[in-house]
């Protein structure tokens, strides 16, 4: 039988692994109230604490190195039209794209935003160093433009992602750790051990009062020291832009790399500024790295560390940013400061991002064409990047209300946009 791919009744959706937290079963129960069918792969016990129906529920308890014949036999069992994913890097997943793409399925991949904290972004076949947009020239994104009139987003004052996401982080891994009997065969995809994280975590969300005001602290006596600063925008030394988008292997090596750079470019009345990523649990000890490599190149009166925070307040009198390929970039080319990325990501593009080596980009930065910058975020805006959260309950309402009508679209957003085929959004400035 020849399936009728526009009509949701054809549709088989598999899921895989998602953010943590309810948000790919709320995505299911919205696929099947359009008269979709819809199966889950669980890896762990935290994959199945959030997957309430039980009886399309498929727990995978074998071993890693079976996984790519299992999918492929769990595909042609149930006939699979469409898989869905967060991230697809991580091993379970590099593997099921593989599968789906021999097939021709539809991968749909969800991400943090690239123009994140305010939106979540959506993409088919891959994300990050995988996502089309590294093939779109800005040229092209006008060209798809001039089809569409949008009305620019503006981000909310305040959207309260962050707690939830700590603590579905601290309850996942706490399944994982406490309840995982029968998914003997489960390995994570990061190296720390799951102990460690979940440990981690939940330190994390107990001390966030106190994190908080050390970073209010150390912030305001950066904004108060009357110096020009440098901004490093750190990430995840885990996260899967800086693993396999990058050609760094540990957060350690970019650190000095920056330092050297700053210590060799930079006016000497210049300062450095490294800021931590707002989800960093101190796995690796990088305010003891970057003391020491400042120190070793004489500039450890000028080096400073912040443990995550409000990025606008310091952009607002940073002289340029460095990063390996954090969405962060974003936030630096939307207020035209010079930025430099040392990964694959998708806003490295001519006129964007700096190609000056690093000492010379201290020394005399090149600033992005903001009107390219502005024709560009119009694009993602217009396509992959959707108002909402996967973490708190008004975020979720929101991004259900957009998406699971993006994923039964025939066209992805970015032909969908050349075609005039957009789905409709719905304004920020609407209540959750």
């Amino acid at each position: 039988m020849v399936r009728n791919m526009t009509d949701p009744a054809d549709r088989r959706f598999l899921f895989l692994q998602g953010p943590h937290g309810p948000f790919f079963h709320r995505l299911a129960r919205m696929l099947r109230a359009a008269g979709a069918r819809t199966l889950r792969v669980g890896f762990n016990a935290g994959d199945a604490a959030f997957w309430r129906d039980r009886a399309s529920y498929i727990p995978y308890r074998g071993r890693a190195e079976d996984w790519p014949e299992t999918i492929a036999a769990l595909i042609e069992t149930h006939g699979i039209t469409d898989i869905v994913l967060y991230g697809d890097t991580r091993p379970v997943h590099a593997a099921a794209v593989v599968a789906a793409r021999a097939r021709g399925l539809t991968v749909h991949v969800f991400e943090e935003g690239y123009l994140r904290p305010w939106w979540v972004t959506y993409e088919r076949g891959g994300t990050n160093g995988h996502s089309r947009l590294m093939q779109i020239g800005i040229d092209e994104m006008r060209a798809a433009l001039e089809r569409s009139d949008p009305e620019i987003a503006e981000a909310p004052a305040h959207w309260g992602d962050m707690r939830q996401h700590v603590f579905y982080g601290a309850l996942y891994h706490w399944f994982v750790l406490f309840r995982n009997r029968g998914y003997e065969g489960f390995r994570a995809h990061r190296a720390l051990p799951l102990a460690t994280e979940a440990r981690l975590y939940t330190t994390r969300l107990l001390l966030m009062p106190l994190i908080a005001l050390d970073r209010i602290v150390a912030t305001g006596r950066i904004r108060r020291g009357g110096y020009p600063y440098h901004l490093a925008l750190l990430q995840l030394e885990h996260d899967a832009s800086f693993q396999a988008h990058s050609p760094f292997t540990k957060m350690s090596e970019f650190l000095e790399l920056v330092i050297e750079g700053f210590a060799r470019g930079a006016p000497r009345h210049h300062h450095l500024v490294f800021k931590a990523h707002p989800l960093e649990n101190g796995q690796a000890p990088l305010k003891r790295i970057i003391r020491e490599a400042a120190r070793a190149q004489g500039v450890a009166d000028r080096v400073h560390y912040l443990r995550g925070g409000k990025l606008a307040r310091l952009l607002d009198a940073a002289r340029t940013a460095v990063t390996v390929n954090s969405t962060a970039g974003q936030q630096v080319l939307w207020r035209g400061i010079p930025l430099k990325a040392f990964g694959r990501a998708v806003y490295s593009k001519p006129d964007l991002a700096s190609t000056q080596p690093l000492a010379e980009f201290f020394a005399a930065p090149q600033r992005p064409d903001r009107r390219a910058y502005r024709d560009y975020r119009r694009f993602l805006l217009e396509t992959s990047q959707v108002s909402g959260g996967y973490y708190s309950s008004g975020g979720r309402r929101r991004l259900l209300r957009q998406v699971a009508d993006m994923m039964l679209a025939a066209e992805d957003p970015y032909d969908a946009l050349r075609t005039g085929r957009v789905a409709p959004r719905q304004p920020l400035r609407a209540l959750p």
